[in-house]
């Protein structure tokens, strides 16, 4: 099974790195990921200069690019590992994508990028911009990736997850969860800048309500939140749903060792 990891937050990300090592554990990692912090530029591709792409002294199959998450994957997917990726997984990202935000969100983009090229793809997010413990989000992953080897979920797959800022022994469950009707992106700043005027876009302040079932209401909750987007392929099936499947992987999670 190959894993292509990408994420917005930059080739130096702890995030990407956690992530990694965990999907080690599974099967063989790739990673092609951008240069600098891409966070906000959501699918943004660029058609009309040439992507440089830059092999990384990490290990093999290490890249880096000028480009956005999308041009990140769409890379790998055509040029570096044609036929070759069973899953994508981007992020860990540093603080939540939920709500409206999803829509601007590098690290969805990435994820969204996958599922275009017929592989399940996961967007993973931790609830803070500070001090980020990367432990469960990591773990969380590689079981889901573990899954996805033994088929238990459709290629069909595309969901973002988010999980609160808390060790494993914190977390409180794990829930299936509709996108909410808020934003982290919806307060300015008037700014000067030598003899220029303008507007910082403020993201440290939800606007919009907070509905129940939602992603930032299972945040609230100390839940980990999965949403899937776009069509669901699990549909109201009986048996082997999504949410008992996220429940046994929960219960999994929760019993793992820590490895600190």
């Amino acid at each position: 099974m190959k894993i292509l990891v990408t994420n917005d937050d930059g080739i130096d990300s702890p995030g990407l790195w956690a992530v990694v090592e965990e999907l080690r554990r599974v099967g063989e990692v790739v990673v092609v990921a951008p240069q600098s912090e891409q966070s906000g530029v959501g699918t943004s591709v660029n058609l009309r200069r040439a992507v440089k792409v830059f092999p990384q002294a990490r290990g093999k199959g290490i890249y880096t690019t000028d480009g956005t998450p999308v041009d990140c994957v769409i890379i790998a997917f055509r040029a570096l590992f044609p036929g070759e990726i069973d899953l994508v997984v981007s992020g860990i990202n540093r603080g939540p994508n939920i709500g409206y935000d999803v829509f601007v969100s590098g690290t969805v983009a990435g994820a969204l990028a996958g599922y275009f090229h017929g592989v399940p793809a996961l967007a993973v997010s931790v609830d803070s911009y500070g001090e980020v413990d990367f432990e469960a989000a990591a773990k969380l992953t590689a079981l889901f990736a573990d899954r996805v080897k033994k088929g238990d979920l459709p290629r069909e797959t595309l969901m973002n997850v988010n999980l609160p800022n808390l060790s494993l022994g914190e977390i409180r469950g794990i829930e299936i969860t509709k996108l909410g009707k808020q934003s982290h992106c919806g307060e300015i700043k008037k700014v000067l800048s030598g003899e220029n005027e303008g507007y910082i876009i403020v993201k440290d302040k939800v606007i919009g309500e907070i509905d129940a079932g939602s992603d930032a209401w299972a945040l609230e909750q100390k839940r980990i939140s999965i949403t899937p987007l776009l069509p669901n392929p699990w549909g109201n099936k009986s048996g082997n749903s999504l949410q008992e499947l996220a429940r046994d992987i929960f219960i999994v999670l929760v019993n793992a060792p820590i490895t600190r």
